[in-house]
């Protein structure tokens, strides 16, 4: 068993410390306010933008997983202070550096999403992403650290709660037997990544030296549409049929007047106006984790939605 500092307690950086404590590993996260003790995880508070606090709380550490994410509309003045705080605390401990990443950086993509497409975005937070990528690599091949980076597409499941598209203003609508709005077209074919699968990767990751220095995508159940994946959670809940209706774009302009997560996702609204559908066929490849059966993820999601609405 090893020591693991796991870097923000967002739905990622809980289960991936959760999973890692159940592992029987030391668990140590560090987010701004800390939390009171888990059985296995400790908890410490401190900016882990600031490289010296960072470095000590990840001394003795095997892997830091970086799992926090600035606020959207703060990412071109968080990200740089964050990662370079990361890298800083990588280089002095030894640790391998596991990142937490998506897909905003390739841009707008026609066809499957691959590691080896170029990191082409234009808006402001997939060219972050990418800069924060680049930057992490050039250090690794340099020989300063360890690092990979794990991507996803968009998180679903037990424990995704405001952040995405298919919970907190979705699933309790569902369980009600009411009808949902969603962005874009609700039949365009969509990857959806469960979040358990996530922490999956980014331990099994930490752990292989062989996915060092590049960027895998986390193992991803077949893509569905929106419409399907509602009708799929309604079916579980047994509250279906669940009408499923788009979401005007004037009334996403105007949403986004008031709310700073709507406003910042016109940037990559092409996601979901179109088919956005990743392939992580060479992660399968090279490691043992595979996709959750999407069965299973509509029922344990459900089973959470119930028990917490």
């Amino acid at each position: 068993m090893s020591s693991h500092l796991v870097v923000g307690y967002g739905p990622a950086g809980a289960a991936t410390a959760r999973l890692l404590a159940e592992q029987g590993h030391e668990v140590r996260v560090v987010t701004r306010s800390g939390r009171a003790p888990e059985p296995g995880i400790e908890h410490l508070a401190l900016d882990a933008a600031v490289p010296e606090r960072l470095t000590e709380a990840a001394r003795g550490a095997t892997a830091i997983h970086g799992c926090a994410a600035p606020p959207l509309h703060r990412w071109a003045t968080a990200w740089p202070p964050l990662a370079s705080s990361l890298f800083a605390a990588a280089e002095a401990t030894g640790a391998v550096l596991v990142l937490l990443g998506n897909l905003y950086g390739y841009g707008p993509v026609d066809g499957p999403l691959t590691e080896d497409l170029p990191l082409a975005a234009t808006g402001t937070k997939g060219r972050v992403r990418a800069a924060i990528w680049e930057q992490a690599r050039a250090l690794h091949e340099a020989g300063r650290i360890r690092v990979v980076e794990v991507r996803a597409c968009d998180f679903f499941g037990p424990g995704v709660t405001d952040g995405g598209h298919l919970a907190a203003r979705v699933v309790p609508r569902i369980l009600a037997g009411r009808s949902v709005s969603v962005l874009g077209d609700p039949d365009a074919p969509h990857s959806w990544t469960y979040l358990p699968d996530v922490a999956g990767a980014l331990v099994e990751t930490a752990a292989d030296e062989r996915a060092w220095g590049r960027a895998w995508h986390v193992p991803t159940a077949p893509a569905r549409s929106v419409r399907q994946m509602v009708d799929g959670l309604a079916a579980e809940a047994k509250t279906g049929p669940i009408t499923v209706r788009r979401l005007p774009p004037a009334v996403l302009g105007l949403a986004g007047l008031f709310s700073p997560l709507l406003r910042e996702l016109r940037e990559v609204r092409y996601q979901f106006d179109r088919p956005f559908v990743l392939d992580a066929s060479a992660y399968e490849a090279a490691f043992t984790l595979r996709a959750t059966p999407v069965e299973e993820q509509f029922r344990a999601t459900v089973e959470w939605w119930r028990a917490r609405v």
